[in-house]
């Protein structure tokens, strides 16, 4: 009804407003920077460093599987990756291999704070799992049917759909957690879930509850201990299968969370240097031809034109309204992070007016300052 629909607007501006103040105060080398952020009365707009060397997904729709010594490699910056946005009281709650970029030089870095899951299935809404004892029998069919098909066929499989996801707006659920699924309470812990997902998908070649539609996906993480399975014939160590293990598990037990926090110490991250893995050579080094190459990311083409936005009339004399207050104090200059990179040359060069990159975006807020 009318009430619900408030709700939500309301929701989502809390939710645009949150990943906007994370992305200023996540000033570290394992999440994408934010240089500024800034409003009319119509749109919202962030600007963003541009890692050029592509993401997770599409190293993982290339090579299919991984080494467990690139894995661990790719683990490990997560790992670094993840802690950091723990350390701002953050859950990011979106952990997928689509948020895991890679700057020019081919290490991690995590996006997209929007911190929402656009998909919940309503079927799983009541209830303390979502799964009705009557529905197992067809779950278990399902996955007896996947464990059954060779694991090249399950690849190619997840491959086609992996592309599909790229251009669809509702996603997969395939890295939620339980906990989030069944609507209980949840912590810092769902991110750690998604990594044990992520690691067994990089090693198998698909996620571990994967079915071919999310419904079914979804019954086989709230029932994950029947279908948390390694294929048989496939070399994974034992110190990669129980970091897994302790990962995809229960919270209360869960490496990384409140009750047992020191995953660096898992055996299967022996021999990192977790110090100066960040000046390390990654498994993959981009071949970028520019540093605005964008060679490694799928054509989405323009959510909207250029000119519908230009030739928006943005009204800077109207009065302030209630459902303008969430986004009181949005803007965000970061002047000294935008010189470094001018001066680094990561960000465009001298205009034909000769108006240097930092300028020309400072000149986006001096009407703002007048």
């Amino acid at each position: 009804g009318r009430r619900g629909g408030v709700e939500r607007r309301c929701e989502g501006k809390v939710r645009k407003r949150a990943e906007r103040d994370i992305l200023a105060l996540a000033d570290n080398p394992w999440t994408v920077k934010l240089y500024f952020s800034f409003q009319d009365d119509v749109h919202l707009y962030l600007v963003m460093e541009y890692l050029p060397g592509g993401d997770m997904m599409t190293l993982l729709i290339k090579f299919d599987t991984f080494s467990e010594a690139d894995t661990k490699f790719y683990m490990a910056e997560a790992v670094l990756a993840i802690e950091s946005i723990h350390t701002l009281n953050c859950i990011h709650r979106d952990i997928k291999p689509d948020n895991f970029l890679f700057d020019n030089d081919g290490h991690l870095k995590l996006s997209d704070f929007g911190l929402c899951k656009s998909y919940m299935p309503t079927a799983l809404k009541d209830g303390q799992d979502g799964v009705g004892s009557g529905e197992l029998k067809s779950i278990a069919e399902d996955a007896a049917m996947t464990a059954q098909l060779p694991p090249a066929q399950i690849i190619a499989q997840r491959k086609a759909d992996r592309r599909a996801l790229a251009f669809s707006t509702v996603g997969t659920p395939d890295y939620m957690a339980p906990e989030v699924f069944a609507r209980k309470g949840y912590s810092y812990e769902c991110d750690w879930w998604a990594l044990g997902v992520i690691m067994y998908e990089m090693l198998v070649g698909y996620p571990p509850f994967y079915a071919e539609d999310p419904m079914t996906t979804g019954k086989k993480i709230l029932n994950w201990r029947l279908y948390l399975r390694f294929p048989e014939g496939t070399k994974i160590s034992a110190e990669a299968k129980d970091l897994i293990k302790q990962l995809v598990c229960d919270p209360v037990n869960r490496l990384g969370g409140k009750n047992n926090p020191d995953i660096k110490s898992h055996p299967f991250f022996k021999g990192i240097e977790w110090d100066t893995i960040r000046s390390q050579k990654p498994p993959v080094v981009p071949q970028l031809k520019s540093e605005e190459d964008t060679a490694n990311f799928d054509d989405f083409g323009e959510a909207a034109p250029v000119e519908m936005i230009i030739n928006t009339k943005h009204g800077k004399s109207r009065k302030l309204r209630e459902e303008d207050l969430p986004f009181v104090g949005y803007t965000f200059k970061r002047f000294d992070a935008v010189v470094k990179s001018d001066e680094a040359g990561r960000l465009s060069r001298a205009s034909s007016a000769g108006v240097g990159g930092a300028e020309q975006l400072k000149s986006l807020f001096r009407e703002e300052e007048k």
